[in-house]
């Protein structure tokens, strides 16, 4: 892959789901997560930690999260990112 390539992927822009096809559009989503760099990337370890916290928050509707609009697959994803509740859960 090409480095342009590489960063275009780095950027994920949210889209309009009624022009997306809702299957299609979290394979993009999930390639996107796969394409991220090792120095991005949490751990796999990680990643299923704050999934599964995730998967017991009240604030999870349809993969994203009510209090910022993220598809907490992602956010769990990035290293850098933690959760967006004011008594974080990860």
């Amino acid at each position: 892959m090409e480095k342009d390539e590489k960063k275009a992927l780095r950027v994920c822009r949210k889209c309009l789901l009624y022009a997306e096809d809702r299957e299609e559009f979290f394979r993009k989503l999930e390639a996107y997560i796969d394409n991220l760099s090792e120095e991005d990337r949490a751990s796999q370890e990680t990643y299923e930690s704050r999934l599964k916290t995730c998967a017991q928050c009240p604030n999870l509707t349809d993969g994203m999260c009510v209090l910022c609009g993220c598809y907490v697959e992602l956010r769990a994803a990035l290293r850098a990112r933690r959760c967006p509740d004011v008594a974080r859960r990860w």
